[in-house]
């Protein structure tokens, strides 16, 4: 009866334990005097397995991780396909809502105007995270809504040597500093033409930072060059959904590719309606979370 008693105690504390590893767990680490936040999501495989890619995603201005966590349903992706998933937190801005946001460069509001190192952040948080974790540190990758993409692309030009890859959304590039990667870097954008917020032809958005955003195909042209792609832009798909276009033959066989869906507006493509209620419709046409994880898995660092 004892071992009968034993065994179940046994099972049960490693199924608690297994449990509580795949749900999120909060954490924080100190940066330049201040308690930056996080959300952390590990597989629920994360006791048997090793070698795990992380994925960085950081929610759009006045958003938070757990939100974004919620809209963008990325943690379901990541039990799928095995894999980590962080939401770092944007600084708490002073205002009446609190609102937080990334230092993206030009944008956006508390954060770029207190030049807030969310570069420092992030690279802080990768080693956190790594050590701490069976994370594979060539298998680091960035994603983001809005300020979160914008966030995305600067770590592209500043953390290339631990970013793997990035893949922003409804968003810009907008580094007020020259980009100086270090390597080249595999881009997934993915933008609708209903977004007002962030207009994919560039311009001052509807939202409530009101900031200019460079037209895409200048952030494009930007990347094709640092990337050093012998093949010009090429519209791979062109229908009544979406338009994919590709740039390929860059160095160290990296791409970037550029969904444009005709549907949807300022939301995760496949998520929920702007991360609220009464936000953008989401694109139907392409999913966010399936798209970055094939693009992803594509690459590493050397």
């Amino acid at each position: 009866m004892k071992t009968v008693l034993l065994s179940l105690l046994c099972f049960c504390s490693m199924g608690c334990l297994k449990k509580k590893e795949s749900t999120p767990a909060n954490g924080s680490i100190t940066v330049d005097g201040l308690i930056r936040t996080y959300t952390l999501h590990l597989p629920p495989n994360y006791r048997e397995g090793s070698d795990f890619s992380l994925v960085i995603a950081m929610h759009g201005g006045g958003g938070n991780g757990g939100q974004f966590e919620s809209s963008s349903r990325l943690s379901q992706k990541a039990d799928a396909a095995k894999f980590i998933v962080v939401y770092p937190n944007g600084v708490k801005g002073d205002g009446l809502l609190k609102a937080q946001t990334w230092n993206a460069g030009g944008c956006c509001d508390y954060a770029r105007d207190h030049n807030i190192n969310d570069v420092k952040f992030i690279s802080l948080l990768i080693d956190h995270l790594v050590a701490k974790y069976k994370i594979n540190p060539k298998k680091v990758y960035a994603t983001g809504h809005s300020n979160g993409g914008m966030m995305a692309y600067r770590l592209a030009c500043e953390l290339s040597d631990k970013i793997a890859a990035i893949a922003p959304n409804s968003s810009t590039m907008v580094v007020t500093q020259p980009c100086n990667a270090s390597r080249a870097v595999p881009i997934l954008h993915m933008h609708s033409v209903q977004d007002n917020n962030v207009p994919y032809a560039g311009g001052v958005g509807t939202g409530v930072s009101k900031h200019y955003n460079p037209p895409l195909d200048s952030v494009f042209q930007v990347w094709s060059l640092k990337n050093a792609c012998a093949t010009p832009a090429q519209v791979i798909v062109n229908n009544n959904s979406y338009k994919l276009t590709k740039w390929t033959d860059c160095s160290n066989n990296t791409t970037i590719q550029y969904y444009l869906t005709k549907d949807g507006g300022h939301a995760w493509p496949g998520g929920t309606p702007g991360g609220l209620p009464l936000g953008d419709k989401p694109s139907a046409v392409i999913n966010a979370n399936d798209l970055l994880w094939d693009f992803f898995q594509q690459y590493q660092l050397p």
